[in-house]
């Protein structure tokens, strides 16, 4: 797809979340993996503050998503984070997973620290830090124990925001799965945005057929491994019918591939978005979170954090930036 239907696709955007006149907060939904957001900036900006403390994660996190509030204009924001034991149920289906994730987060910073314990503090404050920052901001934070910030998003774009447009922002592949005609993927590291279209565009497999090429070839970041020797090109060869408009069932693709049917069935339950399996309770504190009041900003207090840490020369028009980021997301919380 084109830089010019990108754009073309955002001013769409812009123009259906920009005016408060008649407008609902959740017309517009921008949702924010956050966990995601916040480890990917932390491994690359090398950001200090005036006492050279490390701040990158604090200063990335902000950026990013005033940077993508800024393009999309929702009318409301909502960040997810995974919860504490988010993992456990994929683990009980399938024990080794995530299990090659180790405790290194040095991709490309120049920052070093004195060891990997104080890189783990330090990166657990920043952390906390962001969490703070965002209870003064405008937007809607959701984090439940035993949910992954993958489920709870796949929950509230396809059964709680059911009549919202939807950007959702994260690297995660597995979002694609969710590209319809209200909801879109931007991925930040590739500076582009997922609608249906984009999807074919770029692996020749449709949308609602997506999750099928994410089973069969695995995910090696989340251990997930796929069926040997199928790549994209196999996989569309042997399974024509995933570029066609047809949703496809589990029982189409083990029919075509019979010795496989197990790590399909098992990659499925730990991939799929489309109905996740969280439990009634958790499902009940999430459409009541949504359906409260959003958070009002209180700029005092978030420039009273920024002075605290240092923050000058990474944000130094911090008023500025407040009110080109947040001001719109503000005026329709106050309709809440």
């Amino acid at each position: 797809m084109s830089n010019k239907r990108y754009l073309s696709i955002f001013e769409e955007i812009k123009k259906k979340g920009g005016s408060l006149d008649g407008g609902d907060p959740n017309d517009k939904v921008l949702i924010i993996d956050g966990l995601n957001t916040f480890i990917r900036v932390f491994s690359v900006i090398p950001t200090t503050n005036e006492d050279g403390v490390h701040v990158g994660g604090i200063v990335g996190f902000l950026k990013s998503i005033g940077y993508v509030i800024n393009m999309v204009s929702p009318t409301r924001v909502i960040i997810v984070f995974d919860g504490k034991g988010g993992s456990n149920r994929r683990r009980k289906i399938y024990p080794e997973y995530k299990q090659n994730r180790k405790t290194k987060y040095r991709v490309n910073r120049t920052y070093d620290f004195a060891s990997q314990e104080d890189e783990r503090q330090n990166m657990i404050m920043q952390l906390q830090r962001c969490v703070e920052y965002l209870d003064t901001l405008p937007v809607t934070v959701l984090s439940y124990d035993n949910i992954e910030a993958d489920d709870t998003i796949g929950y509230l774009c396809k059964q709680v925001l059911t009549e919202s447009e939807i950007v959702v922002m994260s690297t995660d592949k597995d979002f694609l799965q969710l590209a319809n005609g209200r909801t879109k993927i931007w991925s930040p590291t590739k500076k582009k945005l997922y609608d249906e279209d984009a999807v074919f565009d770029e692996f020749g497999i449709t949308a609602k057929n997506y999750i099928w090429y994410r089973v069969l070839d695995g995910d090696k970041s989340d251990n997930i491994n796929g069926v040997r020797g199928l790549g994209l090109k196999t996989i569309r060869k042997k399974l024509p019918f995933l570029t066609e408009n047809k949703i496809c069932n589990i029982d189409d693709i083990t029919d075509v591939l019979p010795e496989s049917s197990d790590i399909i069935k098992r990659n499925y339950d730990l991939m799929q978005l489309q109905d996740v399996n969280i439990s009634g309770s958790t499902k009940t504190k999430i459409i009541e979170r949504v359906n409260q009041p959003i958070n009002k900003l209180i700029k005092y207090k978030f420039e009273k954090m920024f002075l605290e840490d240092k923050l000058f020369t990474a944000l130094p028009n911090v008023t500025t930036w407040l009110l080109t980021n947040f001001n719109q997301l503000n005026r329709y919380a106050k309709q809440t």
